[in-house]
């Protein structure tokens, strides 16, 4: 049976989401004016450094060793939020504005803007290729699980198999 997502393009994978994600704390860090910087109002304050935290977070959990055992699922998950929330965080106070916060609104060229779009479109796509990569595998490798045979190659399972139709009293 082969793994869902090859080893090297996993690693090449969990390597780069966690580039991506380090740059998104990056950019929002230089956005406040370094660490700790000010955004006012207090949530968007409070929602930036929510950010930096979860992105430095999934990054850590992507690079150290035990990340090997964590599902693609997981990691991908939370990348997703790293990504998809400040997208959207973008388009509300430059488009309709946020509460108290009208700094950005129009602001669309603003070049750590456009740089954070370009790197949380890049994590996002990432996430959801690697996500829907894997459950795609996972899904196959299921349907052949299920679909095994005497005729199978898997000689374990074809064993399997035949020794449950004997036990069960009928013989195909």
């Amino acid at each position: 049976m082969s793994k869902p997502f090859p080893a090297t393009a996993a690693l090449v994978a969990r390597i780069a989401g966690a580039a991506l994600a380090l740059a998104v704390a990056g950019i929002h860090i230089a956005d406040q004016g370094g660490f700790p910087g000010s955004k006012t109002p207090d949530y968007v304050g409070v929602g930036y450094y929510l950010l930096e935290g979860v992105s430095v977070l999934t990054a850590a959990a992507l690079l150290l060793p035990f990340a090997s055992r964590l599902r693609a699922a997981a990691w991908t998950t939370a990348a997703i939020f790293v990504s998809a929330g400040p997208l959207l965080g973008y388009a509300l106070s430059r488009g309709t504005g946020l509460p108290d916060y009208d700094d950005d609104l129009g602001n669309w060229t603003e070049p750590l803007g456009v740089a954070s779009l370009v790197v949380e479109s890049a994590l996002l796509a990432l996430a959801l290729t690697v996500l829907i990569t894997t459950r795609h595998a996972q899904s196959r490798s299921t349907t052949q699980l299920a679909g095994s045979t005497l005729d199978s190659p898997d000689l374990y399972r074809a064993r399997v198999g035949q020794t449950a139709t004997i036990s069960s009293g009928t013989r195909e």
